[in-house]
């Protein structure tokens, strides 16, 4: 199989990237949502492959297990410890980076897909989108083994771009409340977080099945995936875009989220 060729890679039979009825279908469902998923999005022999490649790769990945709040933010020190925005939740995981990842992979010819990245400017409302400019944050692969997990947070971006490459046994689980706070009008909404954390409301379950492409806006929508149980990794890819060209990764993020710079 051409591994090259986008349409090895997609069914654009199913999922017609270039029609414009179906873009407004999709554009349509993450205004209403704060999400679109697209279920069966890569050919199965793809999801196969890919597996593998993740699999022979994962003993190089970087593995953290960190604390933060959930506005992914320093500690407020004039606020109590116990105050929500001090609470501290947990997450763990490993991943390799762009410059990990064969030239050769699938995950390189749908990323670098004018077809399909123009498919997601135009879902998602941006003129265009671009590539990190430091080598090793355009595409990550995530690891979650036993008991690793993401803890709830907002994203600091508007958009996120994922495919599910391998479920677990159990756990792995994405829940998300939509639109929890209001970022823009500076809206924190400490007792709905609150309340989430404590247990008392209760959040959407998203479903999601191996080779499903999920956009989600996790900026005012609070999310987090659940400890992996078993033996079986969960395998997620994130596809990682800029509106602007020329951008890189912060430095020091680049050590917190990949243990190491670009340079």
């Amino acid at each position: 199989m051409d591994q090259t060729n986008i349409r090895n890679i997609i069914d654009l039979g199913k999922y017609p990237l270039e029609d414009a009825n179906f873009i407004k279908l999709c554009r349509t469902k993450i205004s209403e949502n704060g999400v679109l998923t697209l279920p069966n999005f890569l050919n199965e022999q793809i999801i196969k492959y890919l597996v593998e490649e993740g699999s022979d790769a994962q003993n190089i990945a970087f593995f953290s297990n960190s604390t933060h709040n959930v506005y992914l933010t320093k500690n407020n020190l004039e606020l109590d410890d116990d105050h929500i925005f001090n609470r501290q939740v947990v997450s763990s995981k490993g991943c390799i980076t762009d410059d990990q990842i064969p030239q050769i992979s699938p995950l390189k010819t749908l990323y670098n897909s004018e077809i399909f990245r123009e498919f997601l400017a135009s879902v998602l409302g941006e003129k265009k989108l671009y590539e990190y400019a430091d080598g090793l944050s355009s595409i990550n692969v995530h690891y979650a083994s036993e008991g690793e997990e993401l803890g709830w947070h907002f994203d600091n971006s508007s958009f996120a771009i994922t495919l599910l490459l391998q479920a677990p046994e159990a756990g792995g689980s994405f829940e998300y409340i939509k639109d929890l706070r209001d970022a823009e009008a500076g809206e924190m909404n400490f007792e709905g977080v609150k309340s989430l954390l404590d247990g008392i409301t209760k959040p959407e379950v998203l479903k999601v099945e191996p080779g499903t492409l999920v956009l989600f806006r996790g900026k005012n929508s609070i999310h987090r995936v659940t400890p992996t149980r078993g033996n079986k990794t969960r395998m997620l890819v994130v596809l990682a875009y800029n509106t602007s060209p020329g951008i890189s990764l912060s430095k020091s993020a680049q050590i917190t989220f990949f243990g190491r710079t670009a340079d």
